[in-house]
């Protein structure tokens, strides 16, 4: 595989090694990235190539993550994340509007995270997008195509992540209320599910053709029975918290808007909706009420309960949004100038943010492979490594599952300096043994190319 687009192997390891660097250092400051003058040079060059793009970096990693979802049942959540550069935004070239009302330049990322329905484990970048808005106006913007209109990007993930993770045993596609577009329901692939937030309470279609709005149709419904969520805090001094909902789940025949909806797609179209509302929620400052429109089965409490879980899994893309920015590599502070680079620096800091979390899962004892963040061919380079680094006493022995990601995160923390007792290692001292890690693997790939050279 030639990585990131690039056709030589020099411009591919450079690629490989600005990646890491992020991971490590946490930054996208070409300045931290690089170390010294030398390592800034490579870094710039390697952005500046012809042959890489967003798209062959989203497609290096995304290969790997369709090697992770391979017959596995997943979740794939999308999702836009600004990135305006408010009060930073002096001698920026090629970007567009972006903050409040415009007041600022900026860009916009639409992203399909892949994760595993089993674990809930991150399994990585699977879709990609970005692109700037223009000035029009938003009277301007209706009319337009939908292929022409942001809201189609919704669209086109489920499509890429079918075409990308074919290979999985089951894609269903979640997104949040932005997602709610009636095309983006009536023109989905068949062999990819969807969850889907309600935002809008569209009209549906009664027998005898009458209308009444989804909301009141719901309500209408009898619970299945109740479930528990584990809910996510979403503000800062919010704890986590479970809560207990009411199941409501039916089919319905939803009509195609006035408004916004293109005439090419269908006039109405039956699907299934669940709604979750939290009972005994007093005290509670804002008590969970989500309506799902889904393809997937919601017969019984059990097959509505499934819905319910599989959007919640949709934090995770949240999560890795908050490493991306002020949590973890800051984009927003990066100092590239000029678009075109820093397009490719964005799409190689929301794959370093992906890693990081995947390694902070690991420390945690996670089941999934290494070979998630780590290739294949490497896995048996990281045993020799790993067996230098074990002690005498129990303590001092890897005990994971040789060649999970539990068991790589072990040797990356001795790597690191980690002494095996008391606490666990920290962020810096994965940090470090990450660096140790890849520039032994490094050295090792270097070592092996030569013998083979001096075979030939």
């Amino acid at each position: 595989m030639s990585g990131f687009g690039a056709r030589n192997v020099q411009l591919e390891r450079r690629g490989e090694w600005v990646f890491e660097q992020i991971v490590e250092t946490g930054s996208v400051v070409i300045k931290t990235i690089g170390g010294d003058r030398a390592g800034e040079i490579g870094a710039h060059r390697f952005l500046e190539a012809q042959d890489v793009s967003v798209g062959s970096i989203c497609n290096h990693f995304a290969e790997r993550t369709a090697v992770a979802c391979a017959n596995q049942r997943i979740v794939v959540a999308q999702d836009t994340t600004e990135i305006n550069f408010a009060g930073r935004d002096k001698a920026r070239t090629g970007l567009g509007p972006a903050g409040a009302a415009g007041s600022t330049v900026g860009f916009f990322m639409h992203a399909g995270i892949a994760i595993d329905v089993a674990s809930e484990a991150l399994l990585g970048l699977a879709t990609l997008q970005i692109w700037t808005r223009d000035d029009c106006p938003a009277s301007d913007r209706r009319k337009r195509t939908l292929e022409d209109k942001e809201s189609y990007r919704w669209l086109e993930t489920g499509n890429a992540a079918a075409d990308v993770l074919g290979g999985a045993q089951q894609i269903i596609m979640v997104a949040d209320r932005e997602g709610d577009i009636y095309s983006h329901f009536a023109r989905h692939r068949p062999q990819v599910d969807l969850i889907v937030r309600v935002a809008q309470n569209r009209n549906t279609l009664s027998d005898d053709e009458t209308t009444m709005g989804l909301f009141a149709r719901l309500d209408e419904l009898a619970p299945l029975g109740t479930d528990t969520v584990d809910v996510i805090p979403r503000r800062i001094g919010e704890k986590p918290r479970t809560a207990t909902v009411a199941i409501r789940a039916g089919r319905f025949r939803l009509a195609r808007p006035h408004n916004g909806a293109s005439r090419d797609d269908p006039a109405a179209f039956e699907i299934n909706v669940v709604e979750a509302r939290e009972i005994d929620a007093a005290g509670v400052r804002e008590p969970l009420l989500w309506r799902l429109v889904t393809t997937l089965p919601v017969a019984t409490l059990a097959e509505a309960n499934d819905v319910v879980g599989l959007y919640r899994l949709r934090w995770r893309i949240e999560e890795v949004f908050r490493v991306l920015k002020a949590d973890g590599v800051k984009l927003e502070d990066s100092q590239m100038q000029g678009a075109g680079k820093l397009f490719k620096l964005a799409a190689l800091a929301l794959a370093a943010a992906v890693r990081i979390i995947q390694l902070r899962d690991a420390r945690d004892g996670s089941p999934r492979p290494a070979s998630d963040v780590i290739e294949a061919d490497d896995v048996a380079a990281v045993e020799m490594i790993g067996k230098t680094l074990e002690g005498r006493t129990k303590r001092q022995q890897n005990h994971h599952q040789a060649g999970s990601l539990a068991w790589l995160a072990w040797i990356v923390a001795r790597l690191g300096g980690w002494n095996c007792y008391y606490k666990p290692p920290g962020p810096k001292t994965m940090a470090a043994g990450w660096k140790k890690l890849a520039t032994m693997l490094t050295a090792i790939k270097i070592a092996t190319d030569a013998q083979q050279d001096m075979k030939v």
